[in-house]
């Protein structure tokens, strides 16, 4: 019987250290991308663009927490300074009288507009121009199950607080 650790064959060491450096190189250009364009962090871009996304404009705190898997009170940080420049607002829930829901304003739509295809064109020409079309369609394919495994157990952000005192 052996001890030893379990560990990835070359072939899944060697996918998982060029996902890593896809993700690091993409990333690294986009935050650079959306500095320059708008004066945003990646993680305001993707609260912006989620909230854009939204047919009300509007998210609960807990659900955007969640979709950009980051944790409340850092997303409450960020939201903070997003509202400090009129780009959000922040609102008592209307169903949930414990919760927050934030609402993009006009000033954060256009923001989003005058970033948004500059964060395109980065995505397109370092991420699927040097993709075939079927190429694109199949890591689409072979990321969405990987993405539906990872979200099945629920982000940190959705657990329950732990009470202080041992409750």
């Amino acid at each position: 019987m052996s001890d030893s650790p379990p560990s990835l064959n070359p072939v899944q060491l060697g996918a998982y250290f060029d996902l890593i450096e896809v993700t690091s190189l993409l990333r690294h250009a986009v935050e650079q991308q959306l500095r320059e364009t708008g004066d945003l962090s990646y993680v305001q871009f993707q609260l912006l663009a989620r909230l854009g996304d939204s047919p009300t404009g509007s998210h609960r705190m807990t659900d955007l927490a969640d979709g950009v898997v980051y944790s409340r009170s850092g997303l409450t940080y960020q939201v903070s300074l997003l509202e400090k420049e009129g780009l959000v607002v922040r609102a008592p829930s209307p169903d949930d009288e414990r919760g927050v829901t934030v609402t993009l304003t006009g000033a954060g739509r256009a923001l989003l507009a005058k970033v948004l295809p500059g964060h395109v064109e980065v995505v397109r020409s370092l991420l699927f121009a040097p993709l075939a079309s079927e190429d694109v369609e199949t890591l689409a394919g072979l990321l969405a199950p990987v993405r539906d495994h990872m979200r099945s157990a629920p982000p940190r952000s959705a657990a329950p607080r732990r009470r202080k005192g041992g409750a």
